[in-house]
């Protein structure tokens, strides 16, 4: 991979409706492979989302209690049991991807080590299949021991396609193949309604350090 540079964007609170913002801009192209599009459009949410413009204020309605089934067989509500009171990550992927999801899983994996222990205890992370035809939750759990990221703060979510497309939407990821998905993470604070969009190929560090920011004010809670 060609030498990255990087620059800072002002960062500030994200409201539900656009899940919209930077964090190390990079100049360089994101790690992407044959089929996945970071370079088109960003898919954009619905029209009434959670949003300080309007529309409903409810984050439970907005991002829905839809039943999703992570790679241990338990199925999960996905505000509820997924999102609420929880600084996340999000990313999607499917297990099939021999290129650009393990890349990303991996730098997800390094950024939980540069978070250190304490910090990443705090985190949860979310990888959404993109492709739930083919991604049983046993599939996941091959893909998740493969990259060495099966543990209780790494959740890898599939379902019935209308469930997993209504979830991706409700985040902005949703796109008409699992391969045009984007590679963009979604990092969140969902109590405190803060949200970026971080490119992948972002130095692991700072991403820790975009992550340790959104997990102070969870002392305070």
């Amino acid at each position: 991979m060609s030498s990255l540079t990087s620059r800072r964007c002002g960062m500030r609170s994200f409201d539900w409706l656009m899940l919209v913002g930077c964090l190390w801009i990079l100049t360089s192209v994101a790690l992407a492979h044959d089929g996945h599009a970071p370079d088109a459009p960003a898919p954009q949410p619905a029209p009434h989302a959670y949003s300080s413009g309007g529309g409903t204020r409810d984050a439970h309605t907005w991002f829905t209690d839809t039943l999703l089934v992570d790679q241990n067989g338990r199925a999960l509500r996905f505000y509820s049991d997924v999102l609420k009171d929880k600084v996340v990550m999000l990313n999607v992927i499917f297990t099939h991807c021999n290129d650009a999801c393990p890349l990303i899983t991996r730098k997800l994996q390094e950024v939980r080590t540069a978070m250190g222990p304490e910090l990443a205890n705090q985190v949860t992370f979310i990888s959404i299949s993109s492709d739930p035809l083919n991604d049983t939750p046993a599939a996941l759990k091959a893909y998740a021991r493969k990259q060495g990221v099966d543990g209780p703060n790494w959740l890898f979510l599939t379902g019935d396609k209308a469930s997993v497309d209504l979830v991706l939407g409700r985040i902005g990821q949703f796109l008409p193949s699992p391969e045009q998905h984007s590679t963009q993470l979604i990092a969140g604070d969902v109590a405190g309604k803060r949200w970026s969009k971080i490119r992948p190929d972002a130095p692991p560090e700072a991403i820790a350090q975009r992550m340790q920011l959104l997990a102070q004010p969870l002392a305070g809670r």
